[in-house]
């Protein structure tokens, strides 16, 4: 079974259809006990990463996650959730992410300087790191996903798996072990997406 964290963060059920197009067992929850008997967990998010730090500890399941982490169970953070495995956020301030990874996510406007739009928001290609980490195991390199986001990871090539290029590199994957995370949203990346979210629910 796999849990979806639900804080109040973001429209779960673009997520939740695509898993249950995969035939995958999905509950979308805030409560401790399905994140201990659950095979994975995702951890979406849009918004802001103060308000969605906040929220999330509000809801008490922080250390509950650490512990399923240090278990080694299957973690996948979807856009700011993604965000929030690092160690630190630079949006409208400095907060604390989870530090599940090394890295600082920063304004992507901050060093962008040929025009292009901030948010990045359409498709981009991915381009491989490591190709043989479990979540590129059913796309190849090139193939196209959907971003909306105007913050990114930086400081994170322990943990890069795949990148797009947007004047600068955008990791599109990363991971350490059984924590990972897209910055872009499998659930509205197609076929692709679809074949992510097909890898990491294979991950026991």
């Amino acid at each position: 079974m796999t849990a979806v964290i639900d804080y109040g963060v973001g429209n779960l059920f673009s997520l939740c259809s695509s898993l249950a197009f995969l035939g995958v067992e999905a509950v979308v929850t805030n409560r401790v006990e399905d994140l201990q008997k659950a095979d994975r967990i995702i951890l979406p998010g849009v918004g802001a990463f103060g308000d969605a730090i906040a929220k999330l500890n509000e809801t008490g399941l922080v250390e509950p996650l650490r512990e399923e982490v240090k278990k080694g169970k299957p973690l996948l953070g979807i856009c700011l959730g993604m965000q929030l495995l690092f160690e630190q956020s630079k949006e409208y301030g400095t907060h604390q992410g989870l530090g599940f990874l090394k890295g600082v996510v920063s304004p992507l406007a901050d060093d962008i300087t040929t025009g292009l739009k901030v948010p990045e928001m359409g498709w981009n290609s991915l381009q491989f790191q490591k190709k043989e980490h479990p979540l590129v195991k059913y796309i190849k390199e090139g193939d196209y996903v959907y971003y909306v986001h105007s913050f990114y990871a930086k400081d994170c090539a322990d943990s890069l798996v795949a990148y797009s290029e947007y004047e600068v590199q955008v990791p599109g994957i990363v991971g350490n072990g059984m924590v990972m995370g897209t910055q872009f949203h499998p659930e509205k990346s197609g076929a692709v997406g679809l074949a992510i979210l097909k890898a990491f629910c294979e991950l026991k």
